[in-house]
């Protein structure tokens, strides 16, 4: 029989989260197809003015029935793996993968313990659903070593056409200044290794094109003391116009890629890595280091480096942003990259692994 409801269980729900945007645009997917769909959420893990666009956690045993299909968005430890063994009806893991607790301690012991746990959970969840996606084959190669069997890798359902909106004026004017825009956009997390962003920028700014700005957009809430490490990495380089800018509107995000001349990842742990393709729908050249599912998100496009010479990323910095000959080849190679993704139609794709349900 196919199911009347397809909800989803994510352990946080909020603006500008990847999985939380992903979340949102799957319920509105499976409501195109007649179904009902909500997100559910520990309360206390739903942004405050959100709390009416998502379910409490504590309703999802009484709301879900059999003849529903549940899928989880396994990212860290949470109740909410927990409870998904005991959900009636249909049950679905997509893995974002769980990064590894090592980044964290020392820094952050909570989430560092969170981040424990959440692997925990993930191998103790082998078996448990009828269908494990992930978003990456780095992330199904994880659940498969941890005894998950069938595993299905489907990428991330993106909405990338939304860095087409209006971008925010006064970041506009703030950074069209001619300078050397640099950018960078993800949590300020340890395992993104921004300190060594920084060296490269270092390189940069003193030996290659002094007229250089290094932007970071992305929140840093939990990771204040890595913050605080990085701002005393940037005075003891005696680098100029660096900006953390933290979590921003969409508005500003947008102007952020406006602005930018070039894109650059230094992150050792990814599972997917979506801004690096939104720097490339933003028609930014990336410059990515070659860890976790990276250069399975780059995909032959931008320039992957597999070792971390600060001097030669620098270089290779000024030719992306300001050599016409070699930022039109990276660029036309980053239009193909995402033709291919586009084309491989992931809601529709998504569709078609949950047909037994869905039909």
């Amino acid at each position: 029989m196919a199911v009347r409801a397809v909800h989803q269980l994510v352990a946080g729900y909020s603006h500008g989260d990847a999985i939380s945007n992903e979340t949102r645009g799957l319920r509105e997917l499976f409501r195109s197809q007649g179904l009902r769909s909500e997100v559910y959420c520990e309360a206390g893990r739903i942004l405050p003015e959100l709390r009416k666009d998502a379910r409490d956690l504590s309703a999802a045993r009484s709301e879900i029935g059999a003849e529903d299909l549940v899928i989880l968005h396994l990212s860290i430890g949470a109740e909410v793996n927990d409870l998904f063994p005991e959900l009636p009806g249909g049950k679905v893991i997509r893995y974002h993968n769980v990064t590894p607790p090592e980044y964290f301690r020392a820094l952050n012991d909570h989430i560092a313990r969170q981040l424990e746990w959440g692997r925990e959970q993930m191998k103790a969840l082998a078996g448990v659903a009828d269908l494990n996606l992930a978003v990456s084959r780095y992330n199904a190669s994880e659940l498969e070593a941890a005894g998950y069997e069938g595993v299905e890798v489907h990428p991330l359902v993106l909405t990338l056409k939304r860095l087409a909106d209006a971008p925010d004026p006064e970041v506009m004017a703030k950074y069209s200044d001619g300078m050397l825009n640099v950018l960078f956009v993800g949590r300020c997390a340890p395992n993104k290794r921004i300190e060594d962003l920084l060296h490269a920028f270092y390189y940069l700014q003193k030996y290659v094109e002094p007229r250089s700005r290094l932007i970071h957009v992305g929140s840093f809430a939990g990771t204040e003391q890595y913050l605080s490490m990085l701002k005393a990495i940037a005075r003891d380089l005696n680098l100029r116009n660096v900006d953390f800018v933290g979590s921003v509107p969409e508005s500003h995000l947008v102007a952020y890629y406006r602005v930018s001349e070039v894109f650059v990842c230094m992150s050792e742990h990814e599972g997917f890595g979506i801004p690096l393709l939104e720097a490339m729908q933003a028609g930014l050249p990336v410059l990515a280091y070659a860890s976790a599912a990276v250069p399975e998100t780059m995909d032959g496009a931008g320039v992957v480096f597999r070792e971390k010479n600060f001097d030669e990323i620098a270089e290779w910095i000024l030719r992306a942003g300001r050599d016409p000959e070699v930022r039109q080849a990276l660029l036309k190679g980053q239009a193909a990259r995402l033709n291919r993704y586009e084309n491989g139609d992931a809601p529709g794709r998504l569709l078609q692994l949950l047909a037994p349900w869905l039909d």
